[in-house]
C-alpha cells in the first residue's frame, strides 16, 4: 500500500533532528509471513526531513555548514531517502537497529548476512536468503547521504542536500580508460558531475601517479554541451591517467550526509516514535550497530573522526561500528565539491581525499611536525562506540590497511582504540565470492573466497558485545613484530606456477591540498602536491603463497590453490604491470599436487570440516554455517577438476 501521508515527529525544532517523515511506502515483507519470535516484517519507504543548527558546537565539523540557505528560525534545512525492515510489532523484535551505511545508493547487508540475491528494493524470497536477521528480530534501515549518486534508478536511496549558491571553486577529475574511447565524463563512474563554468580548463596525461603530467592542448578536445564531460577526436587510450582541472559552481553540502546519518539513528534510539513511525509509543530501540562496506566502511571511518557518534543532545549515536573493508581510507564526504564517490586505488581515482593522515586510531604525530592526530582523537569516552574493522588481502594491497596498526614509517607496531577489534580475512578479495571468475579487465582468475561465514560470525559477536558485554574474539591480523607483515621486497614469494608479485602495490601520500584543507575544506591546490610517502606494508605469505597472520576459512585453511589480493590488468587495457582494483586471484594448484595433500574428493572435504570445526570453536564461524562452508569446498574441487591441464 502506498501512502501519501506526511508524519508530524514530536519532538523539539531547535535541534538537529529529524523533523518529519513523509511516507511513500508501508507494506508487507513477503506476504505477512512470521520470522521466528519476531513474527511478521513491514516495508517502509519514506523521506525523511532534517533541520541543522548552524550554532550547534556538535555541528561545527560540518564544512560550509554555515554557507548553506536556512528556515525561518535559522536552521539549515534537506531531506534523504529513508528505508525500514522492521518487526510490525516493536515489542517483538530484539531491541538492536541494524543500520547500513548505503554504498553509493544501494544495499548490501542482506546479500552479506543472509545469503540474499542483491536488490535495490528487495522484495522476492531469493531477495531475503535465509532471512537470518529477520529471524533474530533486528531493525533495519538505510537513509541516503550521497547527494550526487547515479542519476535515473529511483530505487537509489539519495540525500537532496544543500546547494550553496555563489562560490565557486576547483574540481579535478580522473579517467583510466580500459579500451579507446572519444568521451571522457568529468563525474566519477555514472555519478552526477558538477559542470564546469570556465574555459581556463586543462586536461594532462601521465602513465603512473606520480608521472610526469603532459598537457594536452585545449584544441585537441572540448566540452560537452552540458559541460559534464569532454571529448576527444583521438581517443583517449587505455591504461592512461587522463586528468581534468577546472572550475565549478555551486556545490551541495556534502557534509550533511553524516548528519543525515546521526540524526536518523538518533531518530530511532531516543524518539518514541521512531520505531512505530506512527503515534506515540514506548522505545523498542535500545542499541544500534552500524555497518558499511567499501565506500560505506570508509564514511564510518569518516564519521568517527569528525566525532559524529554524539547527537545534538551529547547523546550516543551508534553503540557498534563495523567498517568492513575500508582499509585504511577515509574519504570525500565533507569538504567543498566533494565528490563522495571517488575511492582511490594504486591505478585508479588517485591523490583523491581517501588515504590521508590519520589512519590509526590512536594519535601519532602527524608529519613535519605538526602536532598529533588520530582516528578517534575527537570522540569522547562516553560516546565512544565498539568498532570492528575487517579487511582482506585486497585491502594491504589496495587499500593502505597497515597503516591502520603501524606507525607512518613502518618500523613498529601501534595499538588499535581501546573497544577496537581488527580481523585479517586472509586470501580474499574486495568482497566475498563463491567461484573463481575470468573478466575482461582481470588477468587472472578472481579469488573464490566465500567469506560471508565469518561475517555472519562477526556479526553475532559484535551484537554480544553491544548488548551483553561479552568479549569478541580476539584481534587478528599481521604485525611487524611477529614478522608477518613486511615490506614489498621481503615477501617470500614462490614463483613457481604462479605469476610474479605486483610491483606497484597502492601508495599513501602526505598531500598537500591548501592550505584552508585542514581547516575548513576548501580545496585550493588541484591536482595537490605530493609532500612524502607513507609506509607501504604487506602480509607475508606461507610455501603456498597465501597470506599469513589473518583468519582463513577452511576453503583457505585447506587450499586447492593461491589465493590472493590481488590481479593485474590485462595487455589489451593498458599498464598490465598495474593492479585491478578490488579483484584478487586465484592460481589452483596441478591436479597431482592436490591427489597427493587430500587424496581425493571425501579427503578434501573431511580436512576442510576439521578446519570449519576449529573456527566454530573461536567463534568465527556458527555451526548453522558449517553445511554452507562444505558446500562452498565441495563447489570449488569440482570446478578445479574440470578445468583441463591442471
Amino acid at each position: 500500500m502506498r501512502l501519501a501521508v506526511v508524519l508530524l515527529m514530536a519532538m523539539p525544532l531547535l535541534r538537529a533532528e529529524v523533523t518529519s517523515v513523509h511516507l511513500v511506502e508501508r507494506s508487507d515483507v513477503l506476504g505477512g509471513r512470521a520470522f521466528g519470535n519476531a513474527g511478521a516484517y513491514e516495508r517502509i519507504i519514506a523521506k525523511a526531513h532534517f533541520a541543522l543548527d548552524v550554532k550547534s558546537p556538535r555541528n561545527l565539523a560540518i564544512r560550509d555548514l554555515g554557507l548553506a540557505p536556512r528556515n525561518a528560525q535559522g536552521q539549515v534545512e534537506f531531506t534523504a531517502d529513508l528505508y525500514v525492515l522492521k518487526p510490525r510489532d516493536p515489542k517483538r523484535g530484539n531491541g538492536t537497529l541494524l543500520f547500513e551505511v548505503s554504498n553509493r545508493g544501494g544495499k548490501g547487508m542482506l546479500a552479506r548476512f543472509m545469503y540474499a540475491r542483491g536488490a535495490q528494493d528487495p522484495r522476492s524470497e531469493e531477495e531475503f536468503g535465509d532471512c537470518r536477521l529477520l529471524e533474530q528480530g533486528y531493525t533495519l534501515a538505510w537513509v541516503g547521504w550521497q547527494w550526487d549518486v547515479p542519476a535515473g534508478n529511483a530505487k537509489l536511496l539519495r540525500l537532496d542536500a544543500p546547494v550553496i549558491e555563489g562560490v565557486k571553486g576547483l574540481v579535478r577529475s580522473e579517467f583510466v580508460p580500459d579500451e579507446v574511447v572519444q568521451r571522457m565524463n568529468v563525474a566519477d563512474r555514472g555519478h552526477i558531475a558538477y559542470a564546469a563554468t570556465d574555459a581556463a580548463a586543462k586536461l594532462t596525461v601521465r602513465t603512473t601517479v606520480l608521472g610526469r603530467r603532459r598537457t594536452i592542448p585545449a584544441a585537441q578536445w572540448k566540452f560537452t554541451a552540458d559541460r559534464t564531460a569532454i571529448e576527444m577526436a583521438a581517443g583517449f587510450q587505455p591504461g592512461l591517467l587522463y586528468e581534468l582541472v577546472y572550475t565549478a559552481e555551486n556545490p551541495r553540502l556534502q557534509g550533511a550526509g553524516l548528519a543525515a546519518v546521526r540524526d536518523t539513528v538518533s531518530f530511532f534510539k531516543y524518539t518514541k516514535n521512531g520505531v512505530t513511525l506512527l503515534g506515540d509509543q514506548p522505545r523498542f530501540i535500545k542499541r544500534a550497530l552500524g555497518f558499511g562496506i567499501s565506500q560505506s566502511g570508509r564514511f564510518l571511518r569518516t564519521f568517527l573522526y569528525y566525532g559524529m557518534n554524539e547527537d545534538e543532545s551529547g547523546r550516543k549515536v551508534f553503540d557498534g561500528v563495523w567498517a568492513d573493508v575500508a582499509g585504511g581510507g577515509r574519504g570525500s564526504f565533507n569538504h567543498r565539491f566533494a565528490q563522495a564517490s571517488r575511492d582511490g586505488y594504486a591505478h585508479m581515482n588517485t591523490l583523491y581525499e581517501t588515504d590521508l593522515f590519520p589512519f590509526s586510531d590512536v594519535p601519532q604525530p602527524l608529519p613535519e611536525g605538526r602536532g598529533d592526530d588520530g582516528l578517534l582523537i575527537n570522540i569522547r569516552e562516553s560516546v565512544m562506540p565498539k568498532i570492528f574493522y575487517t579487511n582482506g588481502s585486497c585491502e594491504y594491497w589496495n587499500r593502505c590497511a597497515a597503516l591502520v596498526h603501524t606507525s607512518l614509517a613502518g618500523d613498529v607496531d601501534v595499538p588499535l582504540g581501546r573497544t577496537a577489534r581488527m580481523y585479517f580475512l586472509a586470501g580474499s578479495q574486495h568482497g566475498p565470492a563463491q567461484l573463481p571468475r575470468s573478466s575482461n579487465s582481470a588477468k587472472y582468475e578472481s579469488s573464490p573466497n566465500d567469506t560471508r561465514p565469518l561475517h555472519r560470525a562477526l556479526l553475532d559477536a559484535l551484537q554480544a558485545w553491544v548488548k551483553d558485554g561479552v568479549e569478541p574474539p580476539r584481534s587478528q591480523f599481521p604485525s611487524i613484530a611477529d614478522e608477518d607483515l613486511v615490506p614489498l621486497n621481503r615477501i617470500r614469494w614462490a614463483k613457481a606456477g604462479r605469476p610474479p608479485l605486483p610491483e606497484f602495490p597502492k601508495q599513501a601520500y602526505d598531500l598537500d591540498y591548501g592550505e584552508e584543507f585542514g581547516s575548513k575544506g576548501i580545496v585550493t591546490v588541484e591536482p595537490p602536491r605530493v609532500k612524502g610517502r607513507f609506509a607501504v606494508l604487506l602480509p607475508q605469505v606461507d610455501a603456498d603463497g597465501i597470506d599469513l597472520g589473518g583468519v582463513r576459512l577452511p576453503a583457505v585453511a585447506a587450499p586447492l590453490g593461491t589465493f590472493t589480493g590481488w590481479n593485474m590488468r590485462v595487455e589489451g587495457t593498458g599498464t598490465p604491470r598495474q593492479t585491478v582494483p578490488m579483484v584478487g586471484g586465484f592460481f589452483a594448484f596441478p591436479k597431482a599436487e592436490i591427489a597427493k595433500r587430500y587424496g581425493d574428493k571425501a579427503g578434501y572435504l573431511k580436512r576442510i570440516g576439521e578446519e570449519a570445526d576449529k573456527l566454530v570453536k573461536r567463534r568465527f564461524l556458527l555451526v548453522e554455517d558449517r553445511k554452507q562452508v562444505l558446500d562452498h569446498a565441495a563447489a570449488l574441487w569440482d570446478y578445479v577438476e574440470k578445468e583441463p591441464g591442471r
